[in-house]
């Protein structure tokens, strides 16, 4: 390169002179001929000069101009662009040369690996370096190399290598990391890395062995001693056959025989403690082959300095670890060992069986005596541990010798991530199935419901107050109605609830019921709402925001006399937020997707709940009242009502300044409506809808007798011609039979042919003829099943004033 450009700064010196001499002669030619011409010396001098002026501008500008040429030519690429350019979020990028020499890196591979690493030659294991020595020569060499797993003690990568540049000079390098999820994945990258080499120089050679007994990964120091190679692979390799015991069962390497030192063998199983307990033979296992003759930490054969040494490298592993001596008393244990037992605060008890609970403490001391004092084994053992005793757990135990005072190895995983996920899908797996029956239940008691309510209207009707009947009809009215809130609430709570959602402000519906809250919580106890500026509507159903907030001020103001007294005083306080989607994608939640919100939190100071109440806090008849002063339905039906309004509800406790809890709260998180174009003309097209003048003939279609007859007595109160069916087959055989309806009453589900599967055969007949359904699951998901037009909806139990203003108003709709 540099000789090309020589070459081409010569040859245009050249050409520069050759031009030189040409323009002279041309310049001294023409002042010649002035001169013949002219025959004047001032002419000729004046024309001379002339020439030398512009001779000199022009000398001057393409000096100029070759300067700023080479200037462009000779300038260093601006390398603060490219490395603009290569910055990616959650990937190391590295340019390096010809001479491995590190050109440029973004701002993650210099926090991953640091600016004075360059790859190849970076900071990881040493099978991860060879690895990329290898793909760095594929690469110059193809262009391209495969791509690799590296790894260091903490993290691993994929890593991929591209050659680049007009002259294929460089190579870059993207480096992209693995999440690792797994405890023990990593487990196999350490010993064949750094760790297992500080084991060998410990005199501890390790080998992690499958369940078939299979060699999966191992030490140098172990590859050495037992085929004569650190670096050979001994993957798939029968792990006993590398090994051999003499007489006295003192166990050597093969390939040393009794040359060799005799090592001790610890086993330690690594399998499943959420599973049910299994064999050594049947979980893949830790094998560490202790140089009996050598010491830890090559001090010779003194094994009272061992254990400190063992100590030091077990508090590395991720698996929890615990030794004892022969007398059962705990030596040490490593920090996962103490999170696993859930001992980690409290410290290490002075016995392994003051882990447990006190039904397994004679099971546990027994086992690790059997094991300290008997031949070196290996062994499990399902216990319950007292920081969780509703979930067993498997321990696993190992007999060591020659480690002095140690003398068992206990093994234990740490599975609290696993049992707080367990516990989540068990909760929602109950919620979920006492919904299903809830709702079932609830049908089934709307039809009675149904039928007592109308009988009561149709009594009410023939008697006047004042007499002596009237009083009780209206009781048993009442209590009716109390049995129907009820069922509301068990729908409510499984989400089946029938909704009449409004577009509403949350503050207005507070105010609504402010007067009532005040009364409900007494003169003690102060009600405060702070609102938002800007808040934005919300589509619900009024009536249930209303039971939401109510539930939630009585269970406030019975935890404030529960805390302090029926006659304390204390403080409820609503407050509205407006969050945006940008503050949802702040907070990082897995379970509120993006969105703008208006948020409800409702707080009081009533001490807080217990923390092993909130898990539990939203389940059906979970109640810490005294027995009769509560059904246990009052958080549930909150949940439910806000679940099935589209929104989220959380309760955790809320602090004072100083750290203390000073009662619970509660945020409810609604979605913010924006109204379609298809709403708004809905809207107005309901605005503008002519009065109905009453009178029809109507297809009344129910299999509850009690139902029918009520229904049917109902509406031809109100002047309705009623044709009273008990099945759908009765009903599209009168549809058929050429008898004329303005309107369909049907339940939903009937036997032989239920109420949809009629409609769509009556459609059939007659496309617009409308369908009033009458069931007591909700509108909603019957609009999902369904899905049939002009389908209207009423819910039971209904009064017989209800139906009758719903059969108007959709007979109304029916003949704009």
């Amino acid at each position: 390169m540099p000789d090309r450009r020589l070459g081409f700064s010569n040859q245009q010196g050249s050409r520069s002179l050759i031009d030189t001499l040409a323009v002279a002669a041309a310049v001294l030619a023409s002042i010649a001929m002035i001169q013949l011409v002219t025959r004047s010396a001032p002419v000729t001098l004046a024309y001379a000069g002339g020439l030398v002026v512009l001779g000199l501008v022009a000398f001057s500008a393409g000096r100029r101009q070759p300067a700023a040429s080479a200037t462009s030519d000779n300038a260093e690429p601006d390398w603060a662009v490219t490395v603009a350019a290569i910055e990616h979020p959650g990937m190391a990028v590295a340019i390096t040369d010809r001479a491995n020499r590190l050109v440029c890196a973004n701002a993650a591979f210099e926090l991953w690996f640091g600016s004075s690493h360059a790859p190849p030659r970076l900071p990881v294991d040493g099978v991860s370096s060879d690895q990329l020595n290898r793909a760095a020569r594929a690469a110059w060499r193809d262009g391209e190399g495969e791509q690799v797993t590296v790894a260091d003690e903490g993290q691993a990568w994929t890593a991929t290598i591209q050659r680049a540049g007009r002259g294929d000079e460089y190579l870059v390098w993207r480096f992209t990391p693995i999440t690792r999820t797994e405890p023990l994945a990593g487990i196999g990258k350490q010993i064949t890395g750094i760790f297992g080499r500080i084991l060998s120089a410990a005199g501890i050679e390790v080998a992690l062995v499958g369940p078939d007994g299979a060699i999966r990964a191992v030490n140098q120091g172990f590859a050495r001693r037992a085929c004569g190679d650190a670096n050979a692979s001994m993957a798939g390799l029968e792990f006993v056959t590398l090994l051999r015991s003499d007489d006295r069962d003192r166990i050597y390497f093969a390939r040393e025989g009794r040359k060799g030192s005799p090592q001790t063998l610890v086993q330690v199983p690594l399998s499943d403690p959420d599973s049910p307990p299994v064999g050594v033979n049947e979980a893949p296992s830790l094998m560490l082959l202790l140089d009996s003759s050598v010491g830890l930490g090559g001090w010779g054969a003194d094994t009272h300095g061992q254990t400190p040494q063992l100590e030091a490298l077990l508090e590395q592993l991720p698996l929890g670890l615990a030794m004892t001596d022969r007398d059962g008393h705990f030596l040490f244990a490593n920090p996962a060992f103490l999170r696993a037992a859930g001992c980690e605060a409290k410290g290490l008890p002075p016995y392994p069986s003051d882990l447990v609970v006190r039904q397994d403490k004679t099971a546990m001391s027994d086992a690790v005596r059997r094991y300290g004092k008997g031949p070196a084994s290996t062994g499990d053992i399902a216990v319950r541990l007292r920081a969780e005793p509703e979930d067993p757990v498997s321990l696993g135990l190992a007999g060591v010798r020659g480690l002095g005072e140690a003398a068992v190895l206990l093994s234990l995983a740490d599975t609290t991530e696993e049992t707080r996920l367990k516990r989540q899908v068990a909760q929602a797996t109950k919620m979920q199935a006492v919904g299903q029956l809830a709702g079932g239940v609830a049908h089934d008691f709307n039809n009675v419901l149904t039928a007592i309510i109308g009988y009561c209207d149709l009594m009410l009707l023939r008697h006047t107050p004042g007499d002596s009947d009237y009083d009780d009809i209206q009781q048993i009215r009442a209590n009716s109605n109390r049995a129907a809130s009820l069922t509301r609430q068990l729908l409510a709570f499984s989400r089946q609830q029938t909704l009449q959602p409004e577009v509403l402000q949350l503050p207005d519906v507070i105010a609504e019921v402010s007067q009532l809250l005040k009364r409900l919580l007494g003169a003690k106890i102060t009600l405060r709402t702070h609102h938002d500026r800007d808040l934005g509507p919300v589509r619900a159903d009024p009536r249930q925001l209303e039971q939401v907030i109510i539930n939630l001020a009585v269970n406030a103001r019975d935890a404030i006399q529960a805390a302090r007294g029926e006659h304390a005083h204390g403080t409820l306080t609503f407050t509205t937020r407006r969050v945006q989607a940008k503050d949802i994608q702040r907070m990082g939640s897995e379970i509120i997707p993006s969105g703008d919100y208006t948020v409800l939190v409702a707080e009081d100071t009533g001490g807080g709940i217990p923390p092993e109440n909130l898990s539990k806090i939203f389940e059906p008849f979970f109640t810490t009242k005294e027995l009769g002063k509560g059904t246990g339905l009052g958080l549930s039906t909150v949940y439910g009502i806000v679940k099935q309004s589209g929104g989220f509800v959380f309760v955790d406790n809320a602090l004072l300044p100083d750290g203390t809890i000073k009662g619970a709260r509660f945020t409810i998180y609604l979605p913010v409506h924006h109204a379609s174009e298809e709403e708004l003309a809905k809207e107005e097209a309901e605005e503008e809808t002519r009065e109905w003048s009453g009178g029809g003939h109507i297809l009344l279609v129910e299999d509850e007798d009690m139902v029918r007859a009520v229904a049917e007595r109902a509406l031809t109160r109100q002047g309705y011609t009623v044709v009273a069916v008990g099945d759908g087959d009765e009903g599209l055989e009168a549809v058929r039979g050429g008898q004329k309806f303005d309107l369909v009453v049907s339940d939903v589900v009937m036997p032989t042919m239920d109420g949809p599967a009629m409609a769509r055969e009556i459609r059939k007949l007659h496309p617009r003829l409308p369908v009033l359904f009458m069931s007591g699951y909700a509108e909603e998901q019957l609009r999902r099943e369904i899905d049939i037009d002009s389908m209207h909806f009423i819910a039971k139990p209904f009064s017989v004033q209800q139906i009758a203003k719903k059969v108007e108003q959709v007979l109304r709709a029916s003949r704009r």
